[in-house]
């Protein structure tokens, strides 16, 4: 990988555009370096994966919504498919509607860093072009090798969350790379779709903060749909605000570490394989990424201390890094994650909330622990309120190590009792974690799509979408437009303004 250095520069500078990250992007994108077979195999994971998370949203509020929103945007020509429903459907509103109902259950991919992401938002506009454009899965596999990778090093090293800008910035620029890369674009194309992805997605992270809205879902998919759009007005030769991250009215300079700011960007050499997906990881639970381990070391504890309650606990401290403290605990300061009447996607941002249920429970599941009367139980809100966090300089240092055997995601508890006993334990990583006591393999993304439309597809059609996504590679243009589900029924939506 080679370092590269980007800091704001004046207008009288000039800048070329060669030494642009934007550029240097681009360049990445357009590398015909091949796909090596582990990453290959990884994105097959990762493309059932994220199948199996939208089939269990089919049904809520946000993803009908999004659904009927593309199902009047019905395609003149080529089209690309949406997740429950049969048809074509314009490549942009396709990589919309099934952008949110992989992101509706906070249950796919995450890589985490300098900043936050789920790189696997990348699968949905990436996969709608390749449908629209009649691309073969060899092709959709290096644009997804090209997505995860762009993602992930701007990730590594530029913290948008510390600017309280929302991580999919990093997405717009990511997906319009992974575009580039599928259908063989030049370098200045790429450059020209990158520069306009970013200028387009940046937003601040109030989507985040405080009573989580639905906006939540649509977020990385209006980033997709974005990036699509800027792909298109590239292609027919528009240019883009230049130079996007170095100008002195940059995203840089205004948005994030401002006039003087340094960063080192990672980005593979030419001709150097992408594999920057294989340092993500996915979710057994879902749950925001840093509450997985938590929820294993939760179950762990059910079973060693039955029993724990709001009658024998004083109170549940959990030591963990920075991020986890600030963003999903005590430490961002937001009453609504202790709020049982808080909506869902509060909730699954609240660890005091997912700690307190799991170790009630022993379990986790995706639907039965975020129901109004799951939350309401006087019991569990007894518990809760008795949970806090802290940040521990040592596990925040983990959590920001390069050593991949010393990088963390968990912490420690302490559980103080009422007989003046105290429980303590801890967890690094969750048990899914490539480092963690049970690591997802292919049999585990597989039975996670199983389990998951179990109770929405037809058998046949479960085993259908899984024989296809198996041979992704291999996949022929008229195959790879059948890489999705059709439901049995799915709900009408709403009327809008359309």
């Amino acid at each position: 990988m080679k370092l590269n250095d980007v800091r704001v520069h004046r207008s009288d500078e000039n800048l070329p555009r060669e030494e642009q990250l934007a550029w240097k992007i681009a360049e990445v994108a357009t590398d015909p370096v091949g796909v090596e077979d582990d990453v290959a195999e990884m994105i097959v994971n990762r493309v059932i994966d994220n199948a199996a998370v939208a089939v269990a949203s089919l049904g809520r509020a946000p993803v009908v919504a999004a659904r009927g929103q593309a199902q009047d945007r019905i395609a003149s020509r080529g089209g690309s498919t949406v997740f429950g429903i049969e048809g074509r459907f314009e490549p942009e509103w396709a990589a919309w509607a099934n952008g949110v109902a992989v992101r509706e259950l906070d249950y796919h991919d995450t890589f985490l860093a300098a900043d936050y992401s789920h790189p696997g938002d990348n699968i949905p506009p990436i996969l709608a072009v390749a449908q629209h454009a009649g691309c073969d899965g060899a092709a959709l596999v290096r644009g997804l090798a090209t997505g995860y990778e762009v993602q992930i090093d701007l990730v590594r090293a530029i913290s948008l969350h510390k600017h309280k800008i929302d991580h999919v910035a990093h997405l717009g620029p990511s997906a319009a790379a992974g575009i580039g890369t599928l259908l063989g674009l030049d370098a200045e194309t790429v450059y020209r779709a990158v520069g306009q992805a970013l200028h387009t997605t940046t937003a601040t992270r109030q989507s985040r903060k405080g009573e989580i809205s639905t906006w939540k879902a649509y977020a990385p998919a209006y980033a997709g749909k974005v990036a699509i759009e800027s792909i298109d007005r590239a292609m027919r030769g528009q240019t883009s605000p230049s130079p996007i991250y170095e100008g002195e009215d940059g995203v840089i300079a205004w948005l994030l570490d401002g006039p003087d700011a340094h960063y080192r960007v990672p980005l593979p050499e030419r001709g150097e394989p992408k594999r920057g997906i294989l340092d993500s990881y996915t979710k057994e639970h879902s749950a925001e990424y840093q509450a997985q381990a938590w929820i294993d070391l939760a179950r762990k504890l059910h079973h060693e201390h039955p029993g724990l309650d709001a009658a024998s606990v004083d109170r549940i401290v959990l030591h963990t890094s920075h991020h986890t403290h600030y963003v999903i605990g005590s430490g961002a300061n937001d009453p609504q994650k202790y709020d049982p009447t808080a909506s869902r996607e509060t909730l699954d941002h609240s660890i005091p909330y997912i700690f307190t249920v799991a170790l009630e429970d022993g379990a986790w599941h995706h639907v039965d622990s975020y129901t109004p009367e799951r939350a309401g139980r006087a019991s569990t809100v007894a518990l809760w309120r008795k949970v806090t966090t802290t940040e521990d300089p040592e596990w925040t240092r983990r959590y920001h190590s390069e050593d991949p055997s010393e990088k963390a995601f968990g912490g420690r508890v302490e559980i103080d009792l009422a007989d003046g006993t105290r429980i303590v334990d801890e967890i690094a990583v969750a048990d899914a974690h490539p480092l963690g006591a049970r690591p997802f393999s292919r049999p585990d993304y597989v039975r996670k799509f199983r389990t998951l439309a179990e109770d929405v597809l037809d058998e046949r059609e479960t085993e259908r979408f899984l024989s296809l996504a198996e041979r992704l590679p291999e996949l022929t243009a008229e195959e790879l437009g059948g890489l999705t589900v059709v439901a049995p029924s799915v709900p009408v939506a709403p009327k809008g303004l359309f």
